[in-house]
């Protein structure tokens, strides 16, 4: 397989073709930190497509085990013959970032280890498991970034942890109806009987009775609250030394600080099939100006 589609890197054109938020803070990086970034996004990509694909179980499984064999040798972990995955152009990308930057074997391992995790668990007890959750899929990919931001303050980990965390509970709380979906409930068993809500109501694309809406806008109410308490903590952990590197994650951070806004604004309607939270070009740029403006004089 080439290296490129066209004249254009295979995890560029991923990043592109996703017209994921985080493309905004890409423009803040020159080519080759941009380049890593790209690959590090189309890893995180490729292995999240795996598990919400059409294939059996046990196909995903595979999948997701040839990249788990793949990560050593991608990583200069491990010799001998390479499994197939290791012909992908992005894991030669990937390869080609944490050479040039030193993102650690340990966190990518830490974002497949996550994704592995949505092919049997479904539901989450307690906060601590879902914390641990957002940890595998969101910090995680952040503890990778600021490796290649050029982040030199060990406090920065603790940063990409906070903000991994919001970003990671700010999609939980979006994507609700879609997850449920699937089949799965992010949410915390605890907290949904905290609030007297039954799990049935959140399956029910926002179809909610009078005497149900009250403690349901109470419990999505919960998870807006800590999300914007990883976003402060992560502000606190932000130390000064890395500010200027960390300009991207702040842009980052932005944009899902407006989503979560959203969330907050519609309340309940976020269960709603017809609803789903998008924000236009124009709010994510604006977002985007903002926190970068925002990290520049802080």
């Amino acid at each position: 397989m080439n290296d490129t589609m066209g004249s254009v890197p295979v995890s560029s054109a991923i990043t592109e073709r996703s017209q994921t938020s985080f493309r905004y803070a890409f423009f803040f990086l020159s080519p080759e930190r941009r380049a890593a970034l790209d690959a590090v996004y189309a890893y995180c990509r490729l292995i999240d497509d795996i598990v919400d694909g059409e294939d059996a179980v046990e196909v995903k499984a595979q999948n997701l085990r040839a990249w788990r064999d793949a990560l050593p040798r991608i990583f200069d972990r491990a010799s001998g013959p390479a499994p197939i995955v290791d012909l992908h152009p992005v894991a030669r990308e990937l390869q080609q970032a944490q050479r040039r930057f030193g993102i650690r074997y340990e966190d990518a391992l830490a974002v497949l280890v996550g994704c592995e995790t949505d092919l049997h668990k479904r539901r989450y007890a307690t906060w601590e498991e879902t914390y641990d959750y957002c940890f595998h899929v969101a910090s995680s990919v952040g503890l990778m970034c600021i490796e290649l931001f050029g982040c030199v303050d060990p406090r920065s980990r603790d940063y990409a942890i906070h903000l991994g965390r919001a970003l990671q509970l700010t999609n939980i709380l979006r994507d609700i109806r879609e997850d449920a979906a699937r089949d799965r409930i992010y949410l915390p068993q605890e907290a949904i009987s905290q609030f007297g809500v039954r799990e049935a109501d959140l399956l029910a694309n926002g179809d909610l009775t009078p005497d149900v809406r009250p403690a349901t806008q109470k419990l999505l109410a919960s998870v807006a609250r800590r999300a914007r308490e990883e976003f402060r903590l992560a502000r606190e952990a932000k130390p000064a030394r890395d500010r200027r590197a960390l300009v991207p994650a702040e842009i980052m951070g932005a944009v899902y600080t407006a989503i979560l806004g959203e969330c907050e604004r519609r309340g309940v309607d976020v269960l709603r099939p017809d609803r789903r939270i998008k924000l236009s070009t124009t709010r994510k740029a604006t977002a985007a100006l903002g926190g970068l403006l925002g990290s520049l004089v802080a």
